[in-house]
């Protein structure tokens, strides 16, 4: 089983490069190197729409103020039943997906990613929770090994801007240089949310060798063009919920081989979310004071 399993892993790495990279077979046999993938303006069009619809659903909830978690939207058992989860240290995840006018929005040539994920951090405060988020000099420390290195550009008040690099590995590695503009709101004693816009984000080329470069971003691999965050966090039953919506933009995939790596690639966003949920609740669970009235 073990041979197979490896014909498997191999299989699957041959044919998540020609989905991704998706030069002709002929230029993998000479070596050349693979043809990037163009950002193009109608798919840039595309995915600002939906992140402007994203955005204005997300204004109306905060708006709104009860029922902010994603669960809130279950019916009741099930509901009671995510909650139950959270408590038991779980991550609720569901894939989104906004609308116009009641249709799908079209991506052409692009891939867009829509997931939101929930985890419940007992005994915390939601001080905790922001100091930990603010930390960006740390998320190195709290997020490895996906985020390589981080560091806080600048700061004014709520608004940071921050620089973080991504290594993703699922049989291929990827390496990405991020700039993101962040803004923290205070809506209440028990409740606060962020807005998060990567806002550059550039495919590293040799990665921590002499002749390590960044390529032109929108002119690399297409395994991220795009990055658009929604956190909030509620203090609540004793601890504090943290939700986290992420949309992201990426290449899409030749037609003949949608059928088979369609599921393989879009796991990618749902397993980092999940990821970066459980690393927030550990990192806040080790700063936390051990003593605490």
């Amino acid at each position: 089983m073990k041979g197979a399993g490896d014909k498997w892993v191999a299989f699957l790495a041959i044919a998540l490069a020609a989905a991704m990279l998706s030069p002709p077979m002929s230029d993998f046999a000479q070596g050349a190197e693979p043809e990037p993938a163009p950002l193009h303006a109608n798919t840039l069009a595309a995915f600002d729409r939906y992140v402007k619809l994203t955005e204005a659903r997300n204004e109306e909830e905060l708006k709104r103020g009860t029922n902010l978690l994603w669960i809130d939207e279950l019916p009741a058992p099930e509901r009671s039943e995510a909650y139950a989860g959270l408590k038991r240290g779980e991550v609720k995840m569901k894939k989104r997906e906004t609308l116009e006018g009641g249709k799908l929005i079209a991506c052409p040539g692009g891939i867009i990613h829509h997931w939101v994920g929930v985890v419940f951090i007992p005994e915390a405060k939601l001080g905790d929770v922001l100091g930990m988020l603010e930390d960006y000099d740390k998320h190195s420390v709290y997020y490895a090994p996906d985020v390589e290195r981080s560091k806080t550009e600048s700061r004014n008040g709520d608004h940071f801007r921050v620089f973080l690099r991504f290594r993703r590995h699922k049989v291929i590695t990827v390496v990405l240089d991020t700039e993101h503009e962040i803004e923290y709101f205070r809506d209440a004693p028990e409740r606060a949310h962020s807005r998060s816009s990567a806002v550059r984000i550039a495919e590293v080329e040799n990665p921590g060798k002499s002749d390590e470069r960044e390529k032109p971003p929108g002119q690399d691999g297409g395994f991220l063009w795009r990055m658009e965050t929604w956190w909030r966090m509620e203090e609540h039953d004793r601890g504090v919920y943290v939700q986290s919506e992420v949309v992201s933009l990426t290449r899409d995939i030749p037609v003949v081989l949608k059928w088979m790596i369609e599921p393989f690639v879009t796991s990618i966003p749902r397993e980092t979310l999940t990821a970066t949920l459980v690393a927030t609740r550990k990192a806040v669970e080790g700063r936390m004071p051990r003593n605490r009235d």
